[in-house]
């Protein structure tokens, strides 16, 4: 049997405490956690702890919080803690050369994608933006370059018609979980062997801006639904009747129609239909105005009224 590994954890968001939790129900020695230093958060802006922060205290395990990893002592402490390995889950930074050489087994990353595809910081939006039919998680060995190092473990799953960055989130990061298990116990024994990305297939995964939330109502009803569901829940898809911005959360796609695009066609109890570029409607079924909360849209359209005929974008 061997023994327990000496395991330094890297993350930040919520996407990281499942793998962190399940290396702390696991074999290995958790001897302590990375994370970004609290940010500013919530109407108060009152600063606020990072998920992973919040379950490594709770396991009373030590922590270091950074905005650079080349900050004064971060790397004496790594060094300190003699990790056999580093494992990252969106943890927010590039890691520097001395910290990837540091531990004697690597620095190994849990990937929201399947790479060689969405290499960067949103892979999941970018997935669903795209009309990726599978996405899924992958772990690999890092190295310099982002996203760029070798694979170790692929776990995939289908991208239900349903799905929103917010339930794949979820999805993916109990696979994540499961997968970093597999992986650390496949390095103990050797029976990983790691495969090189293509470079060639490869495809970025830029972060996501507001540029990418707004509606162009030339488009597809189908591409945008796919955008209102990538940018759930966050940053929500956006659009503006005159000089209203609305957020839109849900909408299916309907009928045939031959008005122009981002006109709206009806009204009714189940949505606002508008026209899209391919001709066909998009219903709108759940809005945001300005400082008030999502609503259905039945009660949207009793605050604020949207007629047949009027224009969006």
């Amino acid at each position: 049997m061997t023994p327990p590994l000496r395991v330094v954890f890297m993350g930040t968001p919520d996407f990281a405490v499942p793998p962190l939790q399940a290396l702390l129900d696991g074999p290995d020695t958790v001897v302590g956690v990375v994370t970004q230093p609290d940010r500013p958060k919530g109407r108060g802006m009152k600063l606020a702890p990072p998920p992973v922060k919040v379950v490594a205290q709770e396991a009373n395990l030590p922590v270091i919080q950074s905005g650079r990893l080349r900050d004064e002592g971060v790397f004496e402490q790594l060094q300190a803690w003699a990790p056999d390995l580093i494992v990252v889950v969106a943890f927010g930074q590039l890691l520097p050369k001395n910290v990837l050489d540091l531990p004697r087994l690597g620095c190994i990353n849990i990937h929201g994608s399947l790479l060689p595809r969405w290499r960067g910081a949103a892979p999941i939006h970018r997935a669903l933006l795209a009309g990726d039919a599978m996405t899924g998680v992958t772990t690999m060995l890092m190295e310099q370059g982002l996203d760029t190092g070798p694979m170790l473990l692929k776990a995939a799953t289908e991208i239900a018609p349903s799905d929103t960055t917010g339930s794949l989130f979820l999805r993916l990061a109990d696979m994540g979980a499961g997968l970093l298990m597999q992986t650390i116990e496949g390095l103990k024994t050797g029976a990983i062997a790691p495969e090189p990305q293509d470079d060639a297939l490869a495809t970025h995964a830029a972060k996501v801006t507001p540029e990418d939330a707004k509606i162009d109502w030339c488009l597809p009803a189908a591409e945008i639904e796919r955008q209102i569901r990538a940018l759930q829940p966050f940053p929500v898809a956006t659009t503006a009747l005159g000089d209203t911005a609305l957020k839109i959360h849900q909408g299916e796609v309907g009928d045939a129609c031959t008005e122009q695009p981002g006109q709206v066609a009806r009204i009714g109890g189940s949505g606002i239909e508008v026209c899209c570029g391919d001709g066909h409607l998009l219903r709108l079924t759940r809005l945001q105005r300005p400082g008030k909360q999502a609503m259905e849209a039945e009660g949207f359209l009793n605050g604020f009224p949207i007629e047949a005929g009027m224009r969006l974008g």
